[in-house]
């Protein structure tokens, strides 16, 4: 597999990079670092690329995401975080979503990085206890209570943003049933 060249990288980049771009938009809520957090996840899979064998390029690059995601969130530069003014008045026409989508992102953004990180991988990207935790490097466990704390932290975010997310208590008490034993 060393034998792969530029083109097969860029290739790849051009098909990996806008499912990339939208899962470290979710990781940040911002399309500008969401790029640049992107453009870091590539240069690390292309620093690996000679050694990465064929069916796990998309796996390393995801991982690659998901750590530059959390590098970038360690920085004191980082530490901002914008505020959102929401109109109280609802409306059914696709701003009301819009303003639901801003909400989401916000309470997306008040979570610590690892509950994010599961959350987002788990409910968004629709992988597996087993997957989240090989591209998290970590234990299914955590994963696992990661993701149940998360969706309370989520829910109690979103609440304190002004919404109320909808999220099924039966989805939650198999999250927390598959935490304790």
């Amino acid at each position: 597999m060393a034998e792969r060249d530029d083109r097969d990288f860029a290739a790849f980049a051009k098909a990996a990079g806008p499912s990339l771009r939208r899962t470290a938009y979710l990781m940040c809520g911002d399309w500008e670092r969401a790029a640049d957090i992107t453009q870091e996840a590539l240069i690390r899979v292309y620093v690996a690329w000679p050694r990465l064998h064929e069916r796990g390029l998309y796996a390393y690059a995801r991982r690659a995401t998901m750590s530059a995601a959390v590098d970038q969130g360690r920085k004191r530069s980082s530490r901002e975080v914008p505020t959102l003014e929401l109109v109280d008045a609802v409306s059914e026409d696709a701003t009301g979503r819009v303003a639901e989508r801003a909400l989401l992102l916000a309470a997306l953004a008040d979570l610590p990085a690892r509950q994010r990180a599961c959350v987002v991988l788990r409910f968004y990207e629709d992988l597996s206890v087993e997957q989240v935790a090989d591209v998290l490097g970590c234990r299914t466990g955590t994963v696992k209570s990661q993701t149940a704390r998360g969706l309370v932290a989520l829910r109690a975010a979103y609440a304190r943003h002004g919404g109320d997310l909808q999220v099924p208590d039966q989805a939650l008490a198999a999250t927390t049933q598959e935490v304790v034993p």
